[in-house]
């Protein structure tokens, strides 16, 4: 039984989400969201009241939240579209997609800037991540348009395996669940787009496994994360120092290999074919150097900064730049020692690379989010509150 002041935290937090999901439901101009709220806010009033009772272990009532308003919404949407509904999906999941049609036809999933600019919608051909993404668009390049093939749908089995293994190794660690499972950050990313959650998934199962002192395992991971996004790298250098800080040289030195060369090797094959294609599609077009403006332009500092000011994007780099110092040197003067010291600088760095720059998305806070509640999480379960 879940204690009663758990029970009102847990459930007022499923009912703010409930309003969040309705606001979206009537309000977004984007209809893939818009559809997701229609289904989700059902969902999140329904746990509302479940949390209220407390009859159902938190861990579990968070794995019952994400059926309802991410599986659900995400399987009606792919359903949709299949049967001709254009409107059921974000961009991002097309561009997957196609990626993996090029990746079957041509050995590479990006195209050179002449072939962009040829399209008729040149921003659906970027591919602004590394290779290893387009694996999750090969069920349709392979078998054509069904709802079994949208890329979300492998997006979410990897996410759901990889999460229950976390969780597993981790113990009952309800506030994670609750991050990476209920919060509408993750449950509206998976139904209406996906890409990030297989990413965020081996980022957290990379850390997880050096909670166990598994660091060979864990540069498994964290290299397979590169190896769909660049976005993984900062919490491999993180996990590197912890490695270090271990005192085994070969451990670490193992793990670096593992780390940094899967996503070398994964993108070996596309630069044998055109290193230009790759430079433009995962390095200038998310720098704001593509033939088209990249649409994660959400209002944060450094967008902010690069839309205003005089040499605004200069300013914004020299920022994240400086955010990186200052972070190289927390790592240099205090190397963290345990995972949950790892998580904290992984969410503050993370945390400092969105807000500073230039193109970016409130999406991306996700990340910070699920690795602060790793850190926050570790010492606050007692045995009556999970189990699960």
């Amino acid at each position: 039984m879940v204690d009663i002041t758990t029970r009102l935290y847990d459930s007022a937090f499923y009912a703010l989400c409930a309003v969040f999901a309705a606001v979206t439901a009537l309000t977004s101009t984007l209809l893939p969201h818009r559809a997701w709220g229609a289904i989700a806010w059902v969902g999140y009033l329904l746990a509302a009241v479940i949390a209220l009772a407390g009859l159902v272990q938190r861990t579990r009532l968070a794995w019952l939240v994400f059926a309802l308003v991410a599986l659900v919404p995400l399987v009606t949407q792919a359903v949709q579209r299949a049967a001709g509904r254009t409107d059921r999906a974000q961009e991002e999941v097309l561009v997957v997609e196609q990626a993996a049609v090029r990746l079957v036809h041509h050995g590479t999933p990006y195209l050179d800037r002449s072939a962009i600019a040829a399209l008729p919608e040149p921003l659906l051909g970027y591919t602004p991540y590394q290779p290893g993404m387009a694996v999750f668009g090969l069920p349709r390049a392979a078998f054509g348009a069904a709802w079994w093939t949208d890329a979300r749908i492998w997006f979410a089995l990897l996410t759901i395996a990889i999460i229950w293994y976390c969780l597993r190794l981790l113990g009952p660690r309800p506030l994670i669940a609750l991050a990476v499972l209920a919060l509408p950050l993750a449950t509206l990313t998976l139904a209406t787009g996906g890409d990030d959650l297989p990413v965020l998934a081996l980022g957290l199962l990379a850390v997880a496994l050096t909670a166990r002192d598994r660091f060979t395992a864990a540069g498994v991971a964290i290299g397979l994360a590169g190896a769909l996004k660049l976005f993984a790298l900062p919490i491999a250098l993180v996990l590197l120092v912890l490695a270090w800080r271990s005192g085994r040289f070969s451990v670490a030195g193992r793990f670096a290999a593992l780390a940094f060369g899967l996503p070398v090797l994964a993108l070996l094959p596309a630069l044998l074919v055109s290193p230009d294609a790759y430079v433009e599609n995962v390095l200038r077009f998310p720098s704001g150097h593509g033939l088209v403006t990249s649409p994660a332009q959400s209002p944060l500092p450094g967008h902010l900064i690069a839309a205003s000011l005089p040499a605004g994007r200069y300013v914004s780099l020299a920022l994240l730049l400086l955010a990186g110092v200052l972070l190289a040197a927390w790592l240099l003067r205090r190397p963290p020692a345990t995972y949950h010291a790892a998580a904290l600088v992984i969410a503050t760095g993370l945390t400092a690379a969105i807000m500073l720059t230039p193109t970016t998305r409130f999406g991306y806070l996700l990340y910070s989010v699920v690795f602060l509640a790793v850190w926050w999480d570790r010492d606050r379960v007692t045995p009556g509150q999970d189990s699960a």
